[in-house]
């Protein structure tokens, strides 16, 4: 769980940092107001898939122990592999539309590559997700059987 709390806390910063990047970064270099660039995506994305999910996956911990489960494992390392990999190139691909230049295909690629690997973290979150109700509803189940034969 402190794991998940550090993490969301790390995307917490460099959220709020890579919105004070855009708002910056696209005045020094006099970028029209209200044209579009990736900048302002990279913001949301590290808000919203990295403070926000793992905050919600933490609670989800919290009450079903999913930290346990080696599903879990690969569900952060690759869910936080594609957070880090989409926002960075939305970060490459916004900072070269700001100076003008043309990002290729490659940064289209690679940014797919971490959507990707975002897909496949939350599939396994909901399988580890899925795996622990079914415990917790066995458990459950268990313990009236017991408290209806003391009865």
């Amino acid at each position: 769980m402190r794991r998940l709390f550090s993490a969301s806390f790390v995307y917490l910063l460099t959220g709020v940092l890579s919105g004070l990047f855009y708002r910056e970064f696209t005045k020094l270099h006099d970028f029209p107001e209200g044209s579009f660039t990736q900048l302002g995506l990279a913001h949301t994305h590290l808000l919203t898939l990295g403070f926000i999910v793992l905050l919600v996956v933490l609670a989800l911990d919290k009450l079903f122990g999913l930290s346990g489960s080696r599903l879990f494992g690969w569900f952060f390392w690759l869910y936080n592999a594609g957070v880090v990999l989409t926002s960075a190139m939305l970060i490459w691909h916004g900072s070269l539309t700001v100076l003008g230049q043309d990002a290729g295909k490659a940064v289209a690629g690679i940014a797919g590559t971490g959507h990707i690997l975002l897909t496949a973290g939350m599939i396994l979150l909901l399988v580890a997700l899925g795996r622990a109700i079914g415990r917790d509803r066995a458990a459950s189940g268990a313990r009236a059987d017991t408290a209806i034969v003391e009865q």
